[in-house]
């Protein structure tokens, strides 16, 4: 038996729009990660203040805390 020679496919996607994409994902992966102001852990979100997940939990924590101590002070 004979294997049948496979038929050239063109391209689903054009030859521009592919390199286009795969520079947009080398950008991202050279963008340096930013820093917690805090911990110094990364960050995935660079906003006014800097934080890491655990410490914008505690941030968020401490905030809670203080709502609920203020009416029981007055």
């Amino acid at each position: 038996m004979k294997r049948k020679g496979q038929l050239k496919s063109e391209p689903v996607v054009p030859a521009e729009i592919l390199e286009q994409a795969k520079r947009s994902v080398s950008d991202d992966r050279l963008k340096k990660p930013s820093r917690c102001g805090v911990c110094g852990a990364e960050t995935s979100i660079a906003g006014p203040e800097p934080l890491c997940w655990v410490c914008r939990r505690l941030k968020i924590s401490a905030w809670r805390e203080i709502e609920q101590q203020v009416p029981a002070q007055e």
